[in-house]
């Protein structure tokens, strides 16, 4: 052995807690120090310092820092389509308000929806367009900012309609079989696409209509009154030409995702015919947005005024301070702290990934597995902890897929009970954890922090619950020896 040459160390269930602990500890102090303003820097930071800590232990156990940093670059990388995205719905934000898109959403919204039910027709109506269109994001990327407003103009609390919001959008999406992380469920298990819908139907249904239960019964008695509804929809027309043709991009953007359009390029022209949708309906709004034009054409002022509301959104100063602060949003440049974000909690997976501390941990918590039930608990554990630490739900379906898809076989149990477990627990609880690439999308999107709406995604709570105690209780885990042939093939 060359004298140079540095001794390498087994890695033990120390070495591997090392950097989760160090992560966790540093959140706290975080959330302590900083309160709800911990997600503008200071969680990043200490991402961050867990990513430089889990190389280091990396290094101890024979894992070079080139390689730790191709884990982080390839960690990166896998946020970069949702980058892409939640950029893109900064830029969509922007110009569905300043073409009147939004105001328009809201103006007959107030009209049509009830405060009383209000909650419970949020998660209807998402879940329905989720399923027809297979994306929670695009979901609430579209209705759920128009929703928002409209629990905003009743007085409503906006944890709570955005957990509404995400408790129907992620229920619709589970069960189309356009959306991704369906397939990917289905996929990483070997289970055929459908029979995996249908098995899903055991654990979402019950979860989604217990979840709507709850909505009812919290209601919403709007805290504005009349009067004030009527003063906000004067106030809206007062700074916007409303119509119901200003939907439009709202019917563009679920049409071209229905069609299987790529959802980058889909949220890009439904953004940019809003733009155009500005310049026609709403001149004076956007010469207004533009500000100093002195010395410019009509063109080039309409071309700054929209161009402002594609990277900094748009800024209302009706006078109506509730109006003002209910549309002053939007942009590319409101996105960029969560993209800070995704991108340091990706790296810090990607180094857990390539140091194999993950790997490590998953095959370490098989050992504790006895039954159906702890195999059940075991899954739905691992890939909550997944979603924690390499902060992608892509990585928490298809990693724990891969790792207990034989596991299952083994016990006699269908892989179906697996794919659906994956769902259960990995998909739908991304949105809960700030620093997820679904849990950052959703809170910049809809405007409300992680932890202020997490307790009211009923449905994302409930689902993992009743998984668990299907398990334990042996219901429907369906056998292997009745699973059809297609399903096991490989």
């Amino acid at each position: 052995m060359s004298p140079t040459t540095s001794k390498k160390q087994e890695l033990t269930l120390a070495l591997a807690l090392t950097p989760i602990v160090f992560l966790i500890s540093l959140l706290a102090c975080s959330v302590y120090l900083f309160g709800s303003d911990s997600s503008y820097g200071a969680n990043q930071i200490a991402l961050v310092m867990a990513t430089c800590v889990a190389a280091l232990v990396g290094r101890k156990v024979g894992v070079p820092w080139k390689k730790a940093q191709e884990g982080i670059i390839s960690g990166i990388a896998i946020g970069l389509g949702p980058t892409l995205i939640l950029l893109s719905v900064g830029m969509l934000i922007g110009t569905w308000i300043l073409s009147g898109t939004v105001p328009a959403m809201i103006y007959y919204g107030v009209q049509i929806l009830n405060p009383s039910v209000f909650y419970a027709a949020s998660a209807m109506i998402c879940a329905i367009v989720a399923i027809s269109i297979g994306s929670s994001w695009t979901v609430a990327g579209t209705l759920g900012i128009g929703l928002m407003g409209i629990a905003g103009s009743f007085d409503l609390s906006p944890a709570i309609t955005a957990g509404a919001i995400i408790s129907g959008a992620y229920f619709g999406d589970k069960l189309s079989p356009m959306s991704d992380t369906t397939n990917l469920a289905s996929a990483s298990a070997d289970v055929d696409l459908f029979d995996h819908i249908r098995h899903m139907l055991w654990t979402t249904v019950p979860s989604f209509t217990i979840a709507l239960i709850i909505f009812l019964v919290i209601g919403g008695s709007g805290g504005a009154t009349p009067t004030e509804i009527e003063a906000l929809k004067v106030s809206l027309q007062s700074e916007f030409n409303i119509g119901i043709h200003l939907l439009l991009p709202l019917l563009l953007m679920l049409g071209l995702v229905y069609k299987k359009f790529p959802a980058y390029p889909a949220i890009v022209v439904s953004a940019l015919t809003g733009a155009i949708l500005a310049v026609i309906f709403q001149p004076d709004t956007v010469a207004k947005l533009a500000g100093n034009t002195s010395g410019l054409g009509k063109p080039f002022i309409m071309l700054q005024g929209v161009w402002i509301s594609l990277f900094d959104g748009y800024t209302s100063n009706s006078g109506n301070e509730f109006l003002d602060a209910l549309l002053s949003k939007g942009g590319m440049s409101s996105m960029l702290n969560t993209v800070w974000l995704i991108m340091v909690a990706l790296g810090f997976g990607g180094v857990l990934e390539k140091t194999g501390i993950l790997t490590y941990l998953l095959k370490l918590a098989l050992k504790g597995v006895t039954s159906t039930g702890s195999l059940i608990l075991t899954t739905v554990a691992t890939c909550i902890s997944t979603n924690i630490l390499a902060a992608d739900q892509f990585i928490a379906v298809a990693l724990p897929g891969r790792m207990y898809k034989d596991e299952y076989a083994r016990r006699g149990l269908s892989r179906l009970n697996l794919s659906r477990t994956l769902e259960d627990s990995a998909t739908i609880t991304s949105a809960l954890i700030p620093w997820n690439t679904c849990g950052a999308y959703m809170s910049a999107t809809l405007g409300v922090a992680t932890f202020s709406y997490a307790p009211f995604a009923f449905f994302n709570i409930l689902c993992p619950i009743i998984a668990v105690i299907y398990g334990f209780y042996n219901i429907a885990q369906k056998p292997l020896e009745i699973e059809p042939e297609t399903a096991v093939a490989g």
